[in-house]
């Protein structure tokens, strides 16, 4: 006896078909079987194929990985229905940028961050437009900036999709100018902008995503930014270097993930350093764990606050008059003062004239400078004496007990034998415009290329620039502050932040990848984090409704096909019995007709 049942279907649906009762014939069961096993492997085949292909996609992931940083080199395609935007306004001091991202449907796994590229246009140029004054210019017509961003925005607007204006969210963030105005000029700026900018674009745009952000945000953002280019949120590869992380969570294990990069970038005016402390820090007092906390930021982006995969615990900090050149203006402002004061209490003539210079280490043998303060010439010419330099400008970090800056800015710890940074804007000018050896940073070699520099007689470098010896950026004001620099930052790394000399992770560099990196992008990161979370719960949600759709055969073809395949057999056979049984029937009175017709002939007489 043989029976098979099959539930392929919701459980008020099922087929059960008897072979037996079928009144089939062994022929006919054994063929029925046979279907059903070559359907059988048919399916195991399917699947064992399907396996096979997604370990061949996660094999191809670290291709993939390089594949999508050329296409983002491409001009962006927007014709594609599925693709995501969004756009940043960088309101700075000087002028503000717009800048216009775009990203695909999220992969489906809550670990993985958005895969944010910045737009490109057909010409492959990147998708950015820069206007001045800065938006600061406008606190006393605070009703004019809408009008300000209007080209900006317009720009913005004819790049991306009409059809997708409404779910393009829009950020307006602005920096160091707004930040010195009076707070009540700039809530009139930003009341202005919530106000007006709905009234000409249709983008995604609240309060919430007009603000004025701090020097501590503005750091964060710039950290995202250059590690997410990097790949360092990406999950680690085995060659990968990795980090033990602790997080604030209580009952929460240390997790290993990939290390992230440091960053230094000193500008003319300030240093900014940001790094991640995986490591839960010890305080040695309230005070300074007061002092600390101001400095640090624990942030998750992540989409789900649940999972700390993506939770990161990051230093960040501005020293301003840290800049290279407002460093060599306090050194300047320093050694004209002293010196005047000496003349006067000593009676001395030093630097007052062109025939008795004050002998400046930090300058170029052989040069001649001057500085004018309050209508008063200091003469300099230059010693070019590289070790000197070092020792005049240390003091100018102002060290205090061991930290940079006189108010004793606290410095969270730094695991040099597990880490890596990378130093921008003066560090990579520093040492590639003239002396060529941008890159990994060997403190030894940058040592003695900045003394030979140093004590290299004027004349000689000016004859090396107009041969182009050095860099298209160098000119003559790099090379006539080139040794204060190269001094500057050597005291920065190794005796502010007390860097080993012979520390070997850090790289010098203006692109990442061939290209510059805002911290625009960091920020939009920061701000779309939770995008993948809305997408999961609406795919849930669609799977989830209703409920037994999901095991049914809308969601599974194959066992669909198996089904109607058994139906059809079955109703095959069940018109092979009622042919049979017609025919039956037809002999059975095809034979009682013959009786009949053999009894009445017999009851002739």
């Amino acid at each position: 006896f043989h029976r098979i049942t099959l539930s392929c279907l919701p459980a008020s649906w099922y087929c059960s078909v008897s072979l037996l009762s079928l009144g089939c014939a062994p022929r006919q069961r054994l063929l029925l079987l046979l279907l059903l096993l070559i359907t059988s492997a048919f399916l195991l085949l399917e699947t064992y194929q399907r396996q096979l292909w997604g370990t061949q996609r996660r094999s191809g992931t670290q291709i993939n990985k390089y594949l999508s940083l050329t296409e983002s080199m491409e001009a962006t395609d927007i014709l594609n229905p599925s693709l995501n935007y969004g756009i940043v306004v960088d309101c700075g001091s000087s002028g503000s940028r717009v800048f216009v991202y775009y990203w695909p449907p999220h992969n489906g796994n809550p670990h993985t961050l958005l895969d944010i590229r910045q737009m490109r246009d057909r010409s492959r140029n990147t998708v950015v437009k820069k206007i001045k004054p800065g938006i600061s210019t406008l606190a006393t017509t605070p009703t004019q900036a809408s009008d300000y961003l209007h080209p900006l925005l317009s720009f913005a607007a004819a790049h991306v999709p009409k059809n997708k204006h409404k779910e393009t969210p829009l950020y307006i963030l602005c920096t160091a100018g707004m930040r010195l105005l009076p707070e009540s000029q700039q809530a009139d700026i930003i009341e202005d902008l919530v106000t007006d900018v709905p009234l000409e674009f249709d983008f995604l745009f609240s309060r919430s995503h007009v603000e004025v952000i701090s020097g501590k945000q503005e750091g964060v953002y710039a950290w995202i930014g250059i590690n997410f280019v990097l790949g360092r949120f990406d999950h680690p590869d085995e060659e990968d270097a990795t980090v033990e992380v602790t997080t604030s969570s209580q009952n929460q294990q240390p997790i290993s993930r990939r290390r992230t990069v440091g960053i230094m970038d000193m500008g003319g005016a300030s240093l900014q350093i940001a790094y991640e402390v995986p490591s839960a820090i010890t305080f040695n007092s309230p005070q300074e764990e007061e002092a600390g906390k101001s400095f640090l930021a624990e942030f998750n982006l992540g989409c789900d606050v649940e999972h700390t995969q993506h939770v990161y615990r990051v230093y960040v900090t501005t020293f301003l008059g840290f800049g290279g050149n407002m460093a060599r203006q306090r050194y300047e402002d320093q050694l004209f003062n002293s010196t005047f004061t000496k003349n006067r209490y000593l009676t001395t003539q030093t630097g007052l004239s062109k025939d008795k210079p004050y002998l400046d280490s930090c300058l170029p043998v052989g040069l001649s400078e001057t500085i004018v303060r309050d209508n008063r010439t200091l003469h300099l010419r230059g010693q070019g004496d590289w070790t000197k330099c070092q020792e005049a400008v240390r003091p100018f970090l102002g060290l205090h007990n061991g930290t940079m800056s006189p108010r004793g800015v606290y410095q969270a710890p730094i695991n040099f034998s597990n880490s890596e940074f990378y130093g921008f804007s003066e560090f990579y000018y520093c040492m590639e415009d003239v002396l060529r050896i941008g890159g990994q940073y060997n403190s030894e070699k940058y040592s003695k290329a900045s003394m030979d520099y140093c004590s290299t007689q004027w004349s000689t470098l000016k004859q090396r620039l107009e041969n182009h010896l050095y860099s298209k950026q160098a000119d003559d004001s790099r090379l006539k502050y080139q040794c204060f620099k190269s001094a500057w930052v050597y005291e920065v790394l190794h005796s502010g932040f007390r860097f080993p000399t012979d520390y070997p992770n850090l790289k010098t560099a203006q692109l990442v990848y061939d290209k510059e990196v805002q911290w625009t992008l960091g920020a939009i990161l920061y701000k779309t984090r939770f995008l993948p979370l809305r997408d999961l719960q609406q795919e849930a949600l669609r799977q989830n409704h209703p409920s037994w759709l999901r095991s049914s055969f809308v969601y599974n073809h194959h066992l669909f096909s198996l089904c109607i395949l058994v139906v059809v057999l079955a109703i095959l056979l069940y018109i092979l019995r009622l042919r049979r049984i017609h025919q039956r029937e037809q002999r059975q009175a095809e034979v009682l007709n013959l009786l009949w017709v053999e009894e009445g002939e017999a009851l002739l007489p």
